[in-house]
């Protein structure tokens, strides 16, 4: 049986399902469940150094910090919900509805490329629990990093990772209840040492820095939200589809929101005092050095956890992107390619690269304009669309509705293409630079703003390409012997 077309519910022990449309009768979940996922997707130490940058690299001011804490996971998460609504109306991974924007051989293009760029994020966040457990083992044994220890802790990250996402859904939505209860206690704990030992006439005796770093500061913390805006609605496929739409992005927001305001601010509060924290090559063994051992061991602890849930999280959506671009395996097993991808860049990062923060927000910062391009076709495409055809997005031949002309829909190839050089053109990292990334756009980093406007507003404006076959239905293929609702959200609306 094609992977594509394997059965699986979400309330077995492993997920089977892979890219077909969830029935209407398997739609059990709720809007609620969102809270922790979102929670767990942000449960890093990386959080804590990214706020550390935005004062030593920015030159932030506490105040500014609050302002980029708040704003970033409005904005990037604020996508991340809207996109998820898609989940809910034609209950199929992200990747997999898009075929119905970009066509079944357009796909791959934009599907390729976010493949890749997973592979980053994967590698960063193994590299981040590969240096947790490297902290611990030498605040409790005394025992230094090697190159042995590394290859060991790396494999033990990224094969706990590929266990919880090989297992699918349910086994990610039971770990993140849990973690948001234990990371929450334990960082109110370590907030609470840091208001009595913290200096706090140096954290508010600091000068403001430039609104411009400020908006760039938005950008850096909003792409790591940014990055989850194709994996939106892989979550949300369980949703029946008379779910509020504004309690979903509501939801997406809290959950992420309540974790990023007070890591970053807490980042930036410990960097006042260790002005070295942001340019460290391992961005986790400063909370063992900031922190006693009763609080920091099971802080990190908790802390791998969610950087565990983070990877399989990814990894599960990788999967699912895998399987877009024609890789026949069961989702599970698609994990597996990205698992490997991870253990051999993270060996390359922590061994090789001399600059973790420095590679981490060159990362960041080109990650978010190639998602960007992708948003701005498939957002304007989902305020147009209010179902899908479920077969037609499993049927990658040419009888597929979503065939459109020689498998391409090249409306939208034409506006994704543009706007992701438009965004290139005004990016700059350590390692390339745009030749527009000297005017306002580019100094404030918004090149990734100029490719979603870029990309929606070219396929918003050029003419659109026809379907080849029958029109889509009104629902995915429901199961057996019951009968669908007709869906009847109109295009746009973020309530039911």
């Amino acid at each position: 049986m094609p992977a594509e077309h394997a059965d699986g519910a979400a309330d077995t022990a492993i997920e089977t399902r892979g890219l077909e449309p969830v029935p209407d009768g398997e739609r059990g979940g709720r809007v609620r469940e969102l809270v922790p996922t979102w929670v767990a997707a942000n449960i890093s130490v990386l959080l804590l150094t990214m706020g550390a940058g935005l004062v030593i690299f920015n030159k932030l001011n506490i105040w500014q910090v609050l302002v980029v804490a708040v704003a970033a996971p409005v904005v990037s998460y604020g996508l991340v919900g809207l996109i998820s609504i898609a989940g809910k109306r034609g209950g199929a991974p992200g990747m997999a509805l898009s075929r119905a924007v970009f066509g079944q051989r357009g796909n791959l293009f934009p599907g390729a490329l976010i493949w890749v760029a997973r592979w980053g994020w994967e590698t960063i966040n193994a590299v981040s629990g590969a240096y947790a457990v490297l902290t611990v083992l030498d605040l409790l044994f005394g025992v230094r990093s090697s190159t042995p220890l590394i290859v060991v802790t790396l494999l033990f990250f990224v094969g706990c990772t590929f266990v919880v996402s090989g297992l699918g859904i349910s086994a990610l939505r039971v770990c993140s209840k849990w973690s948001t209860y234990l990371f929450g206690a334990f960082s109110v704990l370590v907030l609470g040492y840091l208001l009595f030992t913290t200096d706090w006439s140096a954290v508010f005796g600091k000068p403001a820095g430039s609104s411009a770093m400020m908006i760039a500061g938005i950008g850096t913390i909003a792409a790591g939200g940014i990055s989850w805006v194709p994996s939106g609605p892989d979550f949300t496929r369980y949703l029946p589809r008379t779910a509020s739409s504004g309690a979903m992005v509501g939801a997406t927001i809290g959950g992420a929101g309540v974790v990023v305001l007070p890591m970053v601010l807490m980042g930036a509060v410990m960097a006042v005092g260790t002005p070295d924290l942001a340019g460290a090559q391992d961005p986790v063994s400063f909370i063992g050095e900031l922190l006693p051992t009763w609080i920091a061991v099971p802080y990190l602890l908790i802390a791998l956890i969610g950087m565990l849930l983070i990877n399989s999280m990814s990894m599960y959506s990788a999967g699912f992107t895998a399987q877009t671009l024609g890789i026949k395996v069961p989702r599970a097993w698609a994990v597996g390619v990205n698992a490997i991808i991870s253990l051999v860049f993270g060996f390359l990062l922590m061994v090789v690269a001399t600059s973790f923060f420095g590679s981490f927000i060159s990362f960041l910062t080109l990650l978010a304009v190639a998602f960007s391009a992708w948003i701005g076709v498939f957002g304007v495409d989902m305020l147009r669309r209010t179902a899908y055809d479920g077969p037609a997005l499993l049927d990658t031949t040419r009888t597929s509705a979503y065939w459109y002309k020689g498998g391409f829909a090249w409306q939208a190839m034409t506006a994704w293409a543009l706007a992701l050089l438009m965004g290139l053109l005004f990016t700059e990292v350590d390692w390339f630079g745009g030749p527009l990334a000297g005017t306002w756009i580019g100094r404030n980093g918004l090149g990734w703003v100029a490719g979603i406007v870029t990309s929606g507003v070219l396929y918003a404006v050029l003419p659109r390409t026809a379907a080849t076959g029958p029109a889509p239905s009104a629902a995915p293929q429901p199961a057996a012997g019951h009968r669908p609702e007709p869906e009847s959200e109109p295009a746009g609306s973020l309530s039911n």
